[in-house]
């Protein structure tokens, strides 16, 4: 009875939020009022609603959004890579949503520090600053010294963000949950697993030693490379919610006139962004998934800096090698062969014939392609190319959501710096080597080894795994008819044999293709 009335007392709460920003007709229009009580909280508050004109309803969605703290503007910035859900307008404002909220206390910081890393200040640092350099919905950041006279920024945990985030997380499954069971037609967008999702993003940012990995995976996929740089962690000073690296500087990436002031050549600086982005997310399958200006600065020497690595995106081969093939089947305008990826990447159900799904993806690229480079953006493409979840229930994954999001970003900067230079432009050649060395003939051939040395791994667990079933049947722990037992009991050891002949013989057909 408690906790139901904690849910309808925040339901009120952030139905209040929203009439005072006038962003109620956002959930009715897309349906998104779950259950009685939600409905009744909205109706209630309808009573007291704003009425505003001129802005946009994302604008007000975003307020709204701001208003009802760190859970709520976690969950926009999240949404706005969900423009299947939301619209590509709605989703654009809350790409927008800042992610700032007041300053909580030095002396709070001070505790929490101390509490977590289990030494009094004093001892952990030479100076701490109590004023905080940047506050944000879940953490905020302190300049300090250490005892040995580093320069570092330490990032401190909001007191009782993990509880609040928990509360609400709880409330979001439940409405999620609500939502698909009242209103069928939204259940092809798998909202409880959009929700899963969000929880599993939040919890990582909850826990600033992933943050942490994070940027030390980052550095080592890029040592030896001076053209990117993160900062470095200091493990000793660093646990579940305090986190402590190396003070980074630098120009935001899309302050156009000081990198000009400070003699950077433009060109230069967006063919080492595009390579960067480049090669984290083909070479190295995980790239940042946050690279909004505030987040990027432009280093004395020309090297892109990066900061705050709590959300990061993974991109498995398979999903690497879709990229590649759907990009050398836009380059050759060949849609069949791009609906064909779609189908391998398991994007798009085998019942649907790939002529048709051909023909709709022409009529959304073709006239995207259609541009010339200077004004193509392969970002709005692949969001189109998304827009087509409706019609087809097509399988997005989130991590393509993700990479769009970023893809916006970057193009969006690159245009700001120069409108006659694209991302796309700087990034093609290295796009076009890194398919012909990935998914050329050799390439495959390669592929093709790599999946045969890993299933003659697992041949010894195979074989195990045949030796106690057989003997499972011959003690009638499993319950099929004598000659059954006695036929699989006399062929395991031979099946075993066959398939490791059937596998060398394989392996050694496919290495003479490669010599």
């Amino acid at each position: 009875m408690i906790r139901s009335l904690k849910t309808l007392r925040r339901l009120f709460q952030i139905a209040f939020a929203f009439a005072r920003h006038d962003a109620l007709a956002v959930l009715e229009e897309r349906r998104l009022i779950p259950g009685r009580a939600a409905a009744f909280a909205v109706w209630f508050a309808r009573l007291f609603s704003l009425r505003k004109s001129g802005d946009r309803p994302g604008e007000k969605l975003a307020r709204a959004l701001t208003d009802l703290g760190p859970t709520f503007i976690k969950l926009g910035q999240f949404l706005s890579t969900r423009s299947d859900l939301l619209g590509d307008q709605l989703a654009a404002d809350l790409a927008r949503l800042q992610d700032q909220l007041p300053p909580f206390s030095g002396s709070e910081a001070r505790k929490l520090v101390e509490s977590e890393l289990g030494a009094s200040l004093d001892e952990l640092f030479e100076s701490f600053d109590p004023e905080p350099v940047s506050a944000a919905s879940i953490a905020q950041v302190h300049f300090a010294v250490t005892t040995s006279g580093e320069k570092v920024a330490v990032k401190v945990l909001r007191p009782g963000a993990d509880e609040q985030f928990r509360r609400d997380l709880a409330l979001f499954h439940h409405l999620a949950e609500l939502l698909t069971r009242t209103r069928p037609s939204l259940k092809r967008f798998r909202l409880q697993d959009v929700v899963q999702t969000f929880h599993d993003t939040v919890k990582l940012e909850m826990d600033l030693r992933m943050e942490a990995a994070a940027a030390c995976e980052l550095s080592d996929n890029f040592a030896g490379d001076d053209s990117y740089d993160t900062p470095s962690i200091d493990w000793e000073r660093t646990s579940r919610r305090v986190m402590t690296m190396s003070r980074v500087s630098g120009i935001p990436m899309d302050d156009r006139q000081a990198l000009l002031d400070a003699g950077h050549d433009l060109e230069e600086v967006l063919t080492v962004a595009a390579r960067i982005f480049f090669n984290q997310v083909f070479r190295d399958g995980f790239f940042h998934g946050d690279q909004h200006p505030g987040n990027m600065f432009v280093g004395a020497d020309g090297q892109i800096v990066a900061v705050d690595f709590g959300i990061m995106g993974r991109m498995d081969r398979q999903t690497r090698y879709f990229l590649a093939d759907m990009l050398l089947a836009l380059l050759e305008e060949d849609y069949y062969k791009l609906a064909l990826a779609h189908k391998t990447g398991g994007l798009i159900d085998d019942s649907i014939p790939l002529d048709t799904f051909a023909q709709a993806l022409r009529s959304v690229c073709q006239p995207i392609m259609g541009k010339s480079l200077d004004g193509f953006s392969f970002a709005s493409l692949l969001g189109q190319m998304l827009h087509l979840t409706e019609t087809f229930e097509m399988k997005v994954q989130p991590q393509l959501l993700l990479l769009q999001k970023n893809m916006v970003m970057a193009e969006g900067v690159s245009r700001h710096l120069d409108q006659d230079l694209n991302i796309w432009t700087l990034s093609r050649p290295l796009i076009e080597q890194w398919m012909r060395e990935n998914r050329g003939p050799q390439a495959r051939v390669r592929d093709g080894l790599s999946d045969l040395a890993q299933s003659l791994e697992r041949l010894p667990q195979f074989m195990n795994n045949l030796e106690d079933l057989s003997d499972k049947l011959r003690q009638g722990g499993l319950k099929l008819d004598e000659k059954s037992i006695a036929d699989f009991s006399q062929g395991s050891s031979t099946t075993a044999k066959w398939a490791l002949f059937v596998s060398l013989v394989a392996l050694g057909f496919a290495a003479g293709i490669a010599l």
